[in-house]
């Protein structure tokens, strides 16, 4: 369902008050601090000018205040997104040139008008395609990808701009007697540093320190003169204003990398936001993000900018310094603006090789090396969808990889769908509840009868599965089946052909004696009985219920079985494919009267 466009920021600024004003002043400050120098070097990690990533910085925060529902997310230039940018853009313009720069902020547009018209279609749930497994496998590789891209600062070497790792060690290796010493011993000092502090002193702006430390060792130890490299000149003034040029030549190569990073940004912001708001307060909306989202990355395009998103490493500084809500954002964008028109030319000073070493630092928490340990502990199969995501994401590229590990959930899911989890079920000894009897050996249950709770919506992937299921239990029964009891608490929909289904399975059933009755089955699965008929006849037949109990009573009092409840007794079950059986007189029936279903929708 469409959605009207909504600015949650005027809701804000009905109660806003001079302390929200005031602490919302020092965070944006902060945020800015880190922002800066962290645009710069994100902007070179996308190919571009640094002065690009603060454009980027500048407009886009002030856009998300207005549209964003999170109070603590700063939007900008992150690594991910950067590095996403390198590789699209740069399979179709050479970095350097105007035509890159068009080209980036052409990319920011398209991302931004997927994201936009995904939130007005209310597709914030899209943010569930991409899980957390395929999440961390594919930051943990994007993070070496990232750090091994800007090796060829570090190393002041040329080095094939690319997505693959080897490809990129296998030139740096290649090229060791051209290595800068003075550069390395220089970057590689600033990056332990930063590690250090990331560690030790977390809440230190490390980017802006690392700046100025590296500006002022590089003017005190004249290491320019040594060949270490510096930013080029970064112009002053605010960006002008333009719209990007979109030809159809430049759609079709960038739209697959418009889908992934505007998906990538997408989740990456709802991540960060969902994190902070439950730390401190607040909640998010989806699909109104893609559109806070969205407009930020069409105000980066029309600045000049590139693709931008929440970053997490600014976010929790703004919100550990005090941010109350989205104006945070605004004072970080007015606080790159002013740096624009006064500050670029102390930028002349600063070192390649210390943005490149910020970068690094930057992304080293994207690596996880704990997730794969909790998961394996866990879920193997999550464990195999972040493996299969890494491994993908450093074989292939970051763009398909992402896209790789996705295809595996997707796939995953539709195999548990169609071979979905199937319970046998027994009752408690003097209770009228029903267990698994695999998980809870001590139920019991009544020869000739199968109770069966199916964990899964039935449709058409799983109509067979559910066939060859029955017989398989039937076939592992000691005697005759008389009855099946289908508990359908499981069962969140049923489509045509699984209506159609049931109906065969029921008259299969009729045809040898055997009595099929339903339990528990819910509104939307009633609906489709309803049309198909089936629910009218088996409420005249009295073969519906409420609960299972009554549909088990029912059937024992069909089979003339006498109860027994006895707990005292030893007891024992049937299980499909194992030596567990029940002797006739051990049984878990009742012939309490049965409370049959109405053929009504509900």
């Amino acid at each position: 369902m469409a959605r009207r466009l909504q600015f949650p920021l005027r809701t804000t600024l009905r109660s806003y008050d001079r302390a929200e004003l005031r602490a919302d002043t020092v965070a944006g400050l902060s945020i800015a601090i880190v922002l800066i120098p962290q645009g710069m070097g994100y902007a070179m990690l996308a190919g571009l000018p640094p002065i690009a990533g603060l454009y980027a910085a500048m407009l886009p925060p002030v856009i998300y205040a207005l549209l964003g529902t999170s109070r603590q997310l700063a939007v900008g230039p992150v690594a991910l997104d950067s590095l996403l940018v390198a590789v699209s853009v740069g399979a179709v313009a050479e970095s350097g040139t105007a035509d890159y720069l068009s080209a980036a902020a052409s990319l920011a547009a398209m991302v931004g008008m997927v994201q936009v018209a995904l939130g007005l279609l209310g597709m914030g749930a899209l943010a569930n395609l991409l899980s957390r497994p395929v999440l961390s496998g594919f930051t943990s590789a994007a993070a070496l990808i990232i750090a091994a891209s800007q090796l060829e600062h570090l190393l002041a070497v040329p080095l094939p701009r690319s997505d693959h790792v080897l490809a990129i060690l296998v030139a740096a290796l290649g090229g060791v007697g051209a290595w800068h010493l003075p550069t390395l011993v220089f970057g590689g000092a600033l990056l332990i540093m930063l590690l250090l502090l990331g560690r030790y002193a977390p809440r230190v702006p490390r980017a802006m320190l690392a700046a100025v430390i590296g500006s002022g060792a590089l003017w005190a130890l004249d290491l320019e003169a040594a060949g270490v490299r510096v930013v080029d000149d970064v112009p002053s003034g605010l960006p002008a204003l333009s719209l990007p040029v979109i030809d159809m030549q430049l759609l079709r190569a960038l739209w697959p990398a418009a889908l992934t990073i505007g998906m990538v940004a997408f989740v990456e912001a709802v991540s960060i936001g969902k994190r902070l708001g439950r730390q401190y307060g607040g909640e998010i909306e989806p699909s109104q993000e893609l559109l806070a989202i969205g407009g930020a990355n069409l105000a980066s395009s029309v600045v000049g900018g590139y693709p931008v998103t929440g970053s997490f490493s600014r976010s929790a500084v703004g919100a550990q310094a005090g941010a109350r809500s989205p104006i945070a954002g605004v004072v970080a964008g007015l606080a790159v603006a002013l740096t624009l028109l006064l500050l670029t030319p102390v930028f002349a000073l600063l070192p390649v090789a210390a943005l490149s070493a910020i970068i690094i630092a930057s992304v080293w928490s994207l690596f996880d090396p704990a997730e794969p340990r909790k998961l394996w502990r866990l879920k193997r199969a999550d464990f195999w969808t972040l493996m299969f995501t890494f491994v993908m994401t450093l074989v292939v590229g970051i763009q398909y990889g992402i896209l790789a590990g996705v295809a595996l959930s997707l796939a995953g899911f539709v195999v548990r769908t169609t071979r979905p989890h199937v319970a046998v079920l027994g009752r408690i000894p003097g209770t009228e509840a029903y267990l698994s009897i695999v998980r809870h050996p001590h139920v019991l249950q009544q020869p000739g009868m199968l109770i069966v709770r199916v964990d899964a919506q039935f449709y058409f992937g799983n109509v067979s599965f559910l066939r060859e299921t029955l017989r398989d239990l039937e076939a592992g029964h000691p005697v005759a089946l008389r009855a099946v009891v289908l508990e359908a608490s499981g069962i969140n929909q049923l489509d045509s052909s699984a209506a159609e289904a049931l109906l065969e399975i029921d008259l299969a059933y009729r045809e040898r004696g055997v009595e099929l009755l339903f339990s528990h089955v819910k509104g939307p699965v009633r609906d489709v009985m309803y049309a198909t008929g089936m629910l009218e006849r088996l409420a005249d037949e009295g073969r519906i219920f409420l609960r299972t109990h009554d549909a088990v009573s029912h059937a024992c009092a069909s089979m003339d079985a006498p109860p027994t409840l006895d707990a005292s007794h030893e007891l024992s079950t049937i299980a499909v494919g194992d030596d567990r059986r029940a002797p006739a007189d051990r049984i878990g029936c009742s012939v309490a009267p049965p409370q049959s279903d109405e053929p009504t929708k509900d």
